[in-house]
């Protein structure tokens, strides 16, 4: 079998695996690079998802790349036009044709006598398998499974003769003119689901177990459009940016340090919202704020649904489906002709990429994450996980920056491997998204890499602190362990671990 090999391979063709690319390829020319993508588009999470109404839930200003300003008045965009926004960015870079299209990785392999990765992937159209060999990889493949949602079973389901739909996968045909519609869920997903369905649903009834705080922003950035009259685009972009990334750290920090007080302030918006008429019981989280991710309605579109009437919201636990709906433990039964279970991400770290250190199993959940980016004793490796209190992308743009600077330094010493290695002991056994509470994370919790006490073994969420260590702060910090050519095959270099 020919295998090509590639200074550099990414792994995913999303907004952190272009975005991350655009960086590299735009401060490293001369390297040779290849994404590697299991689907057949560009986009990732945006070309899976096709649910109605599906949208960033983060400002464009401060979602979209900081190198590709998103002039837009709209704040939210939706799924189709970020879509379209990373692939339009992919073509200015010159990287589309550097995009190897429909392949599944499988495993990938670092050969210390040879300093690379061996990647292999099946190509799933085929099924033919297909090798890639690279000096550094670089894994951009999200967070979840892309083969499957959470999904609970649910008893008697079998007996619905309606149609069930995970938004995940959701039917390009399906017709829901006039049907009732129940939603299953109470997170980003239903509240998209629910004010898009009713549109054309005869009804939709939201059924949550427990209810989700739910803010209503601005869909158009006024302050911009008169700002753009005066100032230059590219200025008010920035702007922009800078002052959502403000509003954003400053609600979290908020939260964070007066949750009473900010639990009655969020409570008490939503009771402005959705009118004075509704049982505040579904408006009312047994949790604080920002403990998980706050959702958003775009000019509150989600309450204007439910005091139109077209839509209502349960607060119950499901008993059993039967043949016309769900029957609750309250013993109300609600009717359905179409049931969507919004039930959930199934967490997927990495892809579900099998690291293998020659040729054994890399133990992640028991490994550190270093800096957020790469991982404990692990060579040439990094991997963009985003923030779960800000938007995602600008981790990957400061990740992309630090990647170009690791590489500056790697030239600078002439060494050709790079890993994190802790010398003092900073393990606690803290997974890095402990303080992080939706289901999704709750339920992948031993999947987990970790984190440690201090320093760039702790994942602090905080971007600031971020754009410092990673774009500012020393590469060279004596945690790395830099190695030249000629050390791989002497008997001075340190063997490789593959388990904690």
């Amino acid at each position: 079998m020919t295998m090509q090999h590639f200074d550099l391979i990414i792994i995913g063709a999303g907004l952190s695996g272009i975005g991350s690319a655009c960086h590299i390829a735009r401060e490293y020319p001369n390297k040779t690079l290849a994404i590697l993508e299991r689907r057949d588009n560009m986009g990732g999470t945006w070309d899976l998802f096709r649910y109605p109404g599906i949208r960033s839930d983060s400002d464009m200003a401060s979602f979209g790349y900081n190198f590709k300003p998103w002039y837009s008045d709209q704040v939210l965009a939706k799924g189709g036009d970020i879509r379209n926004y990373v692939a339009e960015t992919a073509r200015e870079f010159n990287l589309h044709d550097k995009v190897h299209f429909g392949l599944h990785i499988t495993s990938a392999d670092w050969s210390s006598e040879d300093q690379r990765w061996t990647v292999t992937a099946t190509h799933e159209k085929s099924g033919e398998t297909r090798q890639f060999t690279c000096s550094f990889l670089l894994n951009c493949a999200g967070y979840y499974n892309f083969d499957q949602g959470y999904r609970p079973t649910f008893d008697g389901e079998e007996n619905f003769k309606g149609e069930i739909v995970h938004p995940q996968f959701w039917p390009e045909a399906l017709d829901y003119s006039g049907k009732k519609v129940v939603v299953i869920g109470s997170g980003a997903t239903a509240i998209t689901v629910v004010p898009a369905m009713a549109e054309k649903a005869g009804h939709v009834t939201m059924l949550q177990r427990s209810p989700s705080y739910i803010m209503a922003m601005p869909d158009t950035d006024k302050i911009s459009m008169v700002l753009n009259k005066f100032l230059p685009k590219k200025l008010v972009f920035k702007m922009a940016r800078k002052r959502n990334i403000l509003f954003q750290r400053g609600l979290y920090l908020a939260c964070e340090r007066w949750p009473e007080t900010m639990r009655k302030v969020m409570v008490g918006h939503m009771r402005r919202q959705v009118g004075p008429n509704v049982d505040m019981r579904h408006f009312s989280p047994a949790y604080n704020p920002w403990e998980q991710r706050l959702c958003a309605a775009p000019d509150g579109d989600f309450f204007k649904t439910l005091r139109s009437g077209k839509a209502d919201i349960v607060t119950d636990h499901i008993d059993h489906f039967s043949e016309t709906g769900i029957v609750l433990k309250s013993g109300q039964t609600l009717d359905a002709d179409i049931i969507v279970t919004a039930t959930g991400l199934d967490v997927q770290l990495m892809g579900g990429l099998e690291l293998q250190l020659d040729g054994k199993n890399v133990d992640m959940p028991n490994k550190m994450t270093y800096k957020g980016i790469m991982m404990q004793d692990v060579p040439n490796y990094a991997w963009i996980f985003g923030y779960t209190n800000a938007p995602w992308t600008l981790k990957c743009d400061i990740g992309g920056r630090y990647i170009c600077r690791l590489f500056k330094r790697m030239d600078q010493r002439g060494a050709t491997v790079v890993r994190p290695v802790d010398r003092v002991g900073h393990e606690t056994g803290t997974g890095m998204l402990d303080q992080f509470a939706p289901g999704y994370i709750a339920r992948a919790k031993d999947r987990m890499p970790r984190q440690g006490r201090d320093g760039p073994w702790k994942v602090t969420m905080h971007y600031g602190k971020d754009k410092k260590m990673l774009v500012e702060d020393p590469v060279d910090d004596g945690v790395l362990e830099f190695e030249q050519p000629q050390a791989a095959n002497t008997s001075h270099s340190r063997p490789l671990e593959a388990t904690a």
